[in-house]
C-alpha cells in the first residue's frame, strides 16, 4: 500500500531551520500524519566503535535516540519515526518495524 508523502517538507521545521526527511499527508495514527528521519551512522567511526563493538546496532539506537529528542516538539502535532542503519546494515527497532 503506498502512503502519499512529502519529502523535507518545509511547514514543519524546527527553530534552527531543519526539517525531517518526510511525513505522510495522511493522518497515520492517533488522527496524526507520520514524520520522520532517517540517519546513516558509520558503524566503525571512532565516536561508535566502542558500543558497536559490544552490541550489534548501538550506533543505529543511539542516533535515533538523538533525532526523537531533537524533533519532540512535533509529539503534538505528528507521530515521529527516528529511522536509522547503520553502514553495515543494522537498523534500529522502529526502522524495522516500520519497513515490514
Amino acid at each position: 500500500m503506498q502512503v502519499p508523502a512529502v519529502k523535507e517538507p518545509v511547514s514543519i521545521t524546527r527553530e534552527d531551520g531543519k526539517c525531517p526527511d518526510g511525513v505522510t499527508l495522511l493522518p497515520w495514527a492517533r488522527g496524526k500524519p507520520l514524520a520522520w528521519d532517517v540517519t546513516v551512522p558509520d558503524t566503525y567511526a571512532d565516536s561508535h566503535l566502542a558500543d558497536t563493538a559490544t552490541m550489534a546496532g548501538a550506533a543505529a539506537d543511539k542516533v535515533a535516540s538523538t533525532n526523537e529528542a531533537k524533533y519532540r516538539q512535533l509529539a503534538n502535532s505528528h507521530v515521529f519515526a527516528p529511522a536509522a542503519t547503520e553502514t553495515v546494515g543494522m537498523w534500529n527497532h522502529l526502522a524495522m518495524e516500520l519497513s515490514q
